[in-house]
């Protein structure tokens, strides 16, 4: 079970190479994904910037430029900076708002990243045992990405 879902992670992640690949600034994407690939915890600003880039919501130059763009759009809370490691529940509304996807009746109320957090598990976006306020892995942004991105497909 653990292999097949290796497996299709790894389809996934390669997928999303190489729909990167075709952009003008493909070295620099892939050598990003490899880095986030690799990193045991990421910052707001290498979410942001992958995750807005992902969602053809921003494309920017840096992470910060990434960063500062989701907090003026509320996507991230204002209390958070660049460098701080990245929460889950912070990222899933960042997920939710920058894929645009609706909510449920709580979140749709709220708009609170704890309510994100649970509807991105509803979904099936977020498995396994998690919990809103651990700190998020490089991979596992990567597969949350894969899994909201087969979902609009």
């Amino acid at each position: 079970m653990l292999t097949k879902i290796k497996y299709c992670f790894l389809i996934l992640f390669l997928a999303t190479v190489s729909a990167f690949a075709q952009t003008p600034r493909s070295k620099s994407t892939a050598q990003e994904i490899e880095i986030l690939l690799y990193s045991k915890t990421v910052t707001y600003a290498q979410a942001a910037r992958f995750v807005l880039e992902a969602a053809n919501a921003l494309a920017a130059d840096s992470g910060e430029e990434a960063f500062n763009y989701a907090v003026q759009q509320n996507w991230l809370p204002k209390n958070t900076a660049v460098g701080d490691p990245a929460r889950l529940d912070n990222i899933s509304q960042l997920l939710l708002r920058s894929f645009n996807i609706k909510g449920g009746l709580m979140y749709s109320i709220t708009k609170n990243p704890h309510y994100a957090y649970r509807e991105l598990v509803y979904l099936k976006i977020i498995q396994d045992r998690t919990d809103p306020s651990m700190l998020v892995s490089g991979e596992q942004l990567l597969f949350y990405v894969n899994r909201i991105l087969a979902r609009e497909d």
